[in-house]
């Protein structure tokens, strides 16, 4: 299996395929990279990489306190192994923190920067309880029930809801409420206009929790384009993959093009919403 080595005691696991612009997808806290399953495709179109944070999946437990930081230094670690000067880098949920930062402290690696259901900051009511969820779980040891919740809420059909728990149980507990506190202190919202490179805000129409954060991105990334899937809410790279995966293909063609294509997947692009 592949890894790579951040130092003597801890090693990421990825999959790399496909060949073309790099794109690397990070994935939210207890998922690991299983939740791209439904990516895969892009690698006609990509050189597709997935890997798994540390303490997830199977890669190795961290070796030093888990911060968002120290995350997205993981990531400068994988692309210089795999030779990857710049890449396009796609951020999941509480993976799009990790992007955010990355994006801040490495922007001369950044492609573009994607954020899928991305949030600069946890300052909501609900989102601060969601996070407080996966810290109690973690705590009381409880990663087969949080498996199954995390992977329920993905999953599109039984095999894959197996597929999504087995991997989520993986998790080691320490860590994943390591990274829970984690993303719950990070905040980078007045960071955010130093940002110069191309960035793409994807969101679920019905994705109500998360989308007050858009105005944050507006009033600091004005160039930001953003991007409403219909019907979906949060789970977007299993239960909307088709959309995303169009969206991922238009935009990454735009980019190599130097030029404006249409985004045709049923979905909603509206600056001012």
């Amino acid at each position: 299996m592949p890894y790579v080595s951040i130092n003597q005691r801890v090693r990421l696991y990825y999959e790399e395929k496909g060949e073309g612009t790099p794109l690397l997808f990070i994935h939210p806290p207890g998922m690991g990279h299983a939740v791209f399953c439904r990516q895969e495709p892009l690698a006609r179109h990509f050189r597709l990489i997935l890997y798994d944070m540390r303490g997830n999946g199977r890669s190795s437990s961290s070796d030093a306190p888990i911060t968002v930081p120290l995350l997205a230094d993981d990531i400068s670690v994988l692309l210089r192994a795999l030779g990857v000067r710049r890449a396009i880098i796609c951020g999941y949920s509480n993976g799009g923190s990790i992007a955010l930062d990355f994006a801040l402290r490495y922007p001369e690696h950044v492609e573009q920067l994607v954020l899928i259901g991305g949030f600069p900051e946890v300052c909501t009511p609900l989102l601060f309880s969601e996070f407080l969820l996966g810290i109690s779980a973690a705590k009381l040891g409880a990663i087969p029930l949080l498996a199954a919740a995390l992977a329920w809420g993905h999953k599109t059909n039984w095999r894959e809801w197996q597929l999504l728990r087995r991997y989520a149980r993986l998790t080691h507990k320490r860590d994943l409420n390591a990274m829970y506190q984690a993303g719950l202190v990070y905040g980078c919202t007045k960071q955010l206009s130093s940002l110069r490179l191309p960035v793409l805000l994807i969101y679920g129409a019905r994705d109500r929790y998360i989308h007050p954060y858009i105005a944050m991105f507006q009033r600091y990334v004005p160039h930001a384009d953003i991007v409403f899937i219909d019907q979906a809410r949060h789970q977007i790279p299993t239960k909307h993959s088709s959309e995303l995966n169009s969206i991922l293909r238009a935009y990454g063609k735009r980019s190599e093009t130097g030029r404006k294509e249409g985004i045709a997947c049923r979905t909603k692009e509206d600056k001012t919403r």
